[in-house]
């Protein structure tokens, strides 16, 4: 068994020669190329799947994790191992990941049609296909995403965790603005490579400081969540000067490192990337905000987690931190979940509010529970962000059948011309409504009918997220983080979730309620077909795992259901927390948690189906909007923190960029460095008038000499003898004159 389990660093590899041959040799044949990457993340499922259900079906695996190295790296001072682990963590996301890659890849195959944005006539060929024209490319930039992720998932050390969550930070801008030629997906791209970038910065901070403090200088999860490593860094005070305070080495480790979890699983205050990332292809947000790169933030943390829960012991006030985070992330954007039209963003948003009960959870030491709700979190959202772009798919087909066949309705009345093309706006007190975006839940209604398996599943994937009781994952992961927090006594992270859920299950059904029932709003949604079966099988598959996944969390002590159904999912953990050395809570059954877990979530429901019920007639404002008033704006424009960022931070990042400029360009760097230039041209002129004239003068001034005194020389060279006698005669009497006649004249 062991020998099968060492091939799990095989799992980044296929995904990767995918990504490499579609870039240099396929990239021309795009459905080759959509093979090649299904293909490709279908071996790392069939490879994925069985160490996985090794691993679960290896009694006690966790008391022996499996450590593999691959190569090291010389450094100098130290080797830095690269290599490969396999134990109960990693293996329930090999499950998830892989699966979902699948469905995923499946899905893009079908829905990378020929966008509306493009023009036919630029692109023949691709528009005759209905393909996007940059179709492999996209395959291509999927392939290394899923590379990152899975390698990633089975690294050994927080080296190579790095390096692939970078890939995963690359492959996201990439992909967010891949249609780059519309405006706003280039600034969401922009916007989500920087504000990752700035929590990734602090990271690889807080890496350094543990590798430099750490008792072997090693970043390996084996050396440096050993029990004697991390005793050794809760013991080391540190003084921190700008803010002055003293603080164990652990706990300023630990706050650094969960900067990573903020940025990449945007929680506040850098939770602004996320839902402008909806600018990218729908499969992509079903990868960013499900399966993969949210996913990856918090995984940081669980593969960590004993390193925060020594750190919460030493420094109770770092894990505080990460609690207050999460639980203010969840309850925040919860709220502007709320006031969103966009079918996505309200998507985007309950990722948001879901990731920060993640990490409340961790925050508050249910690593269990926080692991659960990661791992069910993926598949039901996954459903819904395909489910999403299914809807949005179908709409768009709506309206250009309606388009095609030169629709009637409402011509005048929304200014459309007289072959029913353009983009109407009409005005309303809750925001501008473009009558022919896709994405609008105002331009919709009635589709379940239109869409049945879209829409089932749609609903299906929405009641997991509202955590509906008893029969949806949603329900149970959610619920054992309410028990654990109960049971922690944590109070005001206990209430601030429970009305998170509370509004969680409401906007759900508003989505649900707008979206699928009632009667269509729009030429698009009255003409919407059913999306193909590459698409809709996808969401057939994911579906059951929405509902069942939850079972295997039940907990033990639960009446009834608790002895048919054990918390498999903690009797995986326990093995490899006890390897760990660190403890989590074991929460009893309570039932006035239970009775807030039903009220929040059948309360929401019922609430928002009782608001929305009859949708949205035209000219009708939101009900929620003539009771809230100014407060429902404020939601519907995320609280203005963009603007604040944008007047505030980029404000002043511009100002010292140009400040900079004048001080580099015009009046100081440029300035010197100009003058400096012009005093050396000014020295060389001089030099070489020195040169000219002094140097080249005095040398040209003997050579002169030396020609003149030749010529005088060369008129005694005439070869008669009587001049060459002549010429002794004359050296010699000067030769008496000047040495012997003196000489004589001294002796005498």
């Amino acid at each position: 068994m062991e020998g099968f389990l060492n091939l799990a660093w095989l799992l980044p590899i296929p995904p990767f020669l995918a990504f490499v041959a579609i870039i240099l040799f396929l990239n021309r044949n795009k459905t080759v190329s959509a093979l090649t990457a299904i293909g490709s993340v279908l071996v790392s499922f069939v490879l994925g799947w069985p160490i996985a259900f090794a691993v679960f079906t290896t009694p006690h695996f966790g008391e022996h994790p499996l450590y593999g190295e691959l190569f090291t790296i010389p450094t100098g001072t130290t080797d830095l191992m690269v290599g490969y682990q396999v134990d109960p963590a990693n293996a329930l996301m090999i499950f998830m990941v892989t699966f979902l890659l699948v469905m995923i890849f499946v899905y893009s195959s079908g829905y990378m049609t020929f966008p509306s944005h493009l023009n036919k006539e630029d692109y023949p060929q691709a528009y005759a296909q209905n393909k996007d024209p940059r179709y492999s490319r996209f395959m291509a930039y999927i392939s290394l995403f899923a590379t990152g992720m899975l390698g990633l998932v089975v690294s050994n050390s927080l080296l190579t965790f790095f390096v692939f969550w970078e890939i995963m930070g690359l492959c996201s801008y990439l992909l967010i603005g891949f249609w780059f030629e519309k405006e706003s997906a280039k600034k969401a791209a922009f916007k989500a490579f920087i504000t990752t970038r700035i929590g990734d910065a602090i990271m690889f901070a807080g890496m350094m400081l543990l590798w430099m403090w750490s008792i072997d200088n090693t970043l390996v999860f084996e050396q440096i969540l050993a029990p004697a490593n991390l005793e050794h860094l809760a013991e080391m005070m540190i003084h921190v000067p700008v803010f002055n305070f003293t603080t164990p080495a652990v706990g300023l480790i630990a706050v650094l490192i969960f900067f990573g979890t903020i940025g990449k699983s945007a929680q506040f205050p850098l939770h602004v990337w996320l839902p402008d990332a909806m600018e990218g292809p729908t499969p992509v947000s079903a990868m960013i905000h499900a399966a993969t790169m949210v996913s990856a933030g918090v995984f940081l943390v669980v593969r960590m987690f004993p390193l925060f829960f020594v750190a919460g012991e030493a420094a109770p006030a770092s894990m505080q931190f990460v609690a207050g985070i999460g639980a203010f992330t969840a309850l925040f954007a919860s709220l502007i979940a709320v006031a969103q039209w966009d079918i996505k963003r309200v998507l985007a948003y309950s990722t948001i509010a879901q990731l920060g009960y993640m990490v409340a959870a961790l925050g508050t030491g249910a690593y269990v529970a926080g692991f659960f709700h990661l791992i069910t979190h993926a598949f039901f959202k996954g459903l819904l962000f395909l489910g999403s772009g299914s809807v949005i798919h179908g709409v768009e087909h709506g309206f250009h059948h309606a388009h095609a066949h030169g629709g009637d309705h409402g011509h005048d009345e929304h200014g459309h011309d007289e072959h029913g093309h353009g983009s109407s706006i009409v005005h309303r007190r809750d925001g501008d409504l473009d009558l022919n975006d896709p994405q609008d839940m105002r331009n919709m209604g009635g589709l379940l009918k239109r869409m049945p398996i879209t829409g089932w599943t749609f609903i299906i994937g929405g009641l997991a997220l509202s955590g509906f009781p008893f029969v949806t994952a949603g329900f149970w992961s959610k619920d054992e983080i309410l028990s654990s927090l109960w049971y922690t006594e944590d109070s005001i992270i206990f209430w601030t979730l429970a009305i998170s859920a509370l509004l969680t299950a409401f906007y759900t059904a508003r989505q649900i309620t707008l979206t699928f029932l009632g009667q269509p709003r729009s030429e698009g949604a009255a003409h919407a077909p059913e999306s193909v079966k590459s698409m809709t099988i996808p969401l057939i598959l994911i579906t059951p795992f929405a509902i069942a996944l939850g079972w295997l969390g039940i907990p033990v002590d639960f009446p009834g259901l608790g002895s048919v159904f054990p918390h498999w999912i903690e009797h995986q953990l326990e093995p490899y927390i006890e390897y760990l050395h660190f403890e989590f809570p074991h929460p009893e059954f309570n039932i006035l948690v239970l009775l807030v877990s039903f009220g929040v979530a059948l309360g929401g429901l019922a609430l928002g189906w009782f608001v929305y019920r009859k949708g949205l007639p035209e000219g009708e404002i939101d009900p929620m909007r003539r009771w809230l008033g100014p407060v429902w704006w404020a939601m519907h424009r995320k609280f203005w923190i963009d603007e604040f960022y944008q007047y505030t931070f980029v404000a002043l990042s511009r100002g010292v960029a140009k400040f900079l400029y004048w001080v580099d360009d015009v009046w100081i760097i440029d300035p010197i460095i100009n003058a400096i230039g012009r005093i050396g041209v000014w020295l060389g002129f001089v030099a070489a008038k020195f040169d000219q004239y002094v140097v080249d003068g005095a040398i040209n001034a003997f050579g002169w000499m030396s020609d003149r005194a030749g010529s005088v020389l060369r008129s005694s060279q005439n070869g008669q003898v009587q001049v060459y006698l002549m010429v002794v005669v004359v050296s010699v009497t000067i030769w008496l004159l000047l040495y012997a006649l003196p000489l004589i004249l001294t002796l005498v």
